[in-house]
């Protein structure tokens, strides 16, 4: 029998939390929350300064604010735990299935185009900056599924699954418009040479070993620093891992399963809250000044896009689903489960950060315009879930009460 040392115990017991929905919801917040904080007290240039401090060989071109590695660095552990568990989906999960599948990925495309939609015109009519079109698409999985399982035990197993499917394929549509749209200057020799250690890490992966472990982790470093050399954002790279990694098709214990068990505490308790902790300090030069930020064209684009913009196409789009192709909603949901699974994938916040810093560049004022309307567009849209599912009536054992008659269930 092996016996687990003492001193590894109470950080077993933090990572066993940490791979908790709440949790890493909890914990993305709390950063958030300290980042903002700090960037509007009295010591907001100390936190200037630390996020503006560089660390790395210059020679690699490597020499990166810290705020920078939270985001080139960092995002790509995140990405692989988001990779891992898009594969998952599609190779053993709801994805699977087709039928199954059908409308929450449908409800994930209109979730991205009606935002994007709604962002171009309010900056078409106002001569606005439309490079941040892509900025509203997102869904953050994490912040998302922590305030559903915060809302507590009556919400069903049905709207999780839905709201899963839909995080997910929202995240594969923003990776790959990361990878196409923001993706400048592409150096096509290091992206090729990327593909030497990429293929190393697969094959060592389905090789198997418990103690490949050190080996792996240096060929995903290679992987990344290749990635980020090509002129591709680095946090593909942990996509493009995660895609080499087999699932098995039973949904029994794999390679994905162990990796995403490992790295998700990483994820959750480091990689996110990190990110957030710098992408979230923007300073707050009083109510005037707020409020003049949040009517500027880039703002309003992108707080319009979140709040109503996703619901709109979440439940426009499923509607159309429905009508079209005849199929009903998952089990035990009824239309209110899918207006607050709308609003909560208006919770942008770590994916829309990224975006708005690639799309208008870090530091700049319509960046700032678009993280405070990020902000302010992820609390209302998680507050407006947070209060439907609670109030919202529901039968005792927690399934939602049936749909009325004529209504498919």
């Amino acid at each position: 029998m092996t016996v687990t040392p003492a001193r590894w115990a109470p950080s077993r017991r933090i990572a066993e939390i940490l791979r908790t929905e709440t949790a890493g919801g909890l914990a993305l917040l709390g950063a958030a929350l300290l980042g903002l904080g700090w960037a509007n007290s009295p010591w907001a240039a100390a936190y200037a300064w630390l996020g503006e401090l560089r660390a790395g060989p210059a020679g690699w071109h490597l020499d990166l604010t810290l705020a920078a590695w939270t985001a080139d660095g960092l995002l790509a552990v995140f990405f692989f735990v988001a990779g891992l568990e898009v594969k998952r989906e599609f190779v053993a999960g709801d994805l699977r299935d087709r039928r199954r599948a059908a409308l929450p990925v449908a409800a994930a495309v209109g979730g991205m185009a009606v935002p994007s939609l709604i962002y171009v015109l309010v900056n078409a009519s106002a001569a606005g900056d439309l490079r941040g079109w892509a900025v509203p698409t997102a869904t953050d999985i994490a912040f998302a599924l922590a305030v559903l399982a915060m809302a507590g035990s009556r919400v069903p197993p049905a709207l999780r699954t839905f709201l899963l499917t839909l995080a997910v394929v929202d995240d594969l549509l923003a990776i790959l418009v990361i990878a196409v749209v923001y993706t400048t200057g592409l150096a096509v020799l290091p992206l090729l040479a990327a593909a030497v250690p990429l293929a190393a890490f697969g094959w060592l992966v389905r090789r198997g070993g418990r103690r490949t472990g050190w080996l792996l982790a240096l060929l995903a470093a290679a992987v990344w620093l290749l990635v980020h050399a090509a002129g591709v954002h680095a946090t593909v790279a942990g996509v493009l891992l995660a895609l080499t990694v087999p699932v098995d098709r039973a949904g029994g214990d794999d390679a994905a399963a162990r990796l995403e068990h490992r790295w998700r505490p990483v994820s959750a308790g480091v990689a996110v809250p990190a990110f957030a902790f710098f992408a979230a300090g923007v300073p707050l030069a009083g109510a005037a000044s707020l409020g003049a930020a949040l009517r500027e064209p880039v703002a309003l684009g992108v707080l319009a896009g979140l709040v109503a913009g996703k619901p709109i196409g979440v439940l426009a789009v499923t509607w159309l689903t429905r009508r079209v192709s005849g199929s009903a909603l998952p089990g035990g949901l009824v239309w209110a489960d899918l207006v607050a699974a709308g609003l909560l994938s208006g919770v942008g916040f770590t994916v829309s950060l990224l975006v708005a810093e690639l799309a208008f560049g870090a530091g700049s004022i319509a960046e700032e315009h678009a993280r405070l309307a990020i902000l302010l567009a992820s609390s209302i849209a998680a507050a407006g879930a947070t209060v439907l599912l609670r109030v919202q009536r529901r039968g005792p054992a927690g399934a939602a009460i049936a749909e009325p008659a004529g209504e498919s269930v």
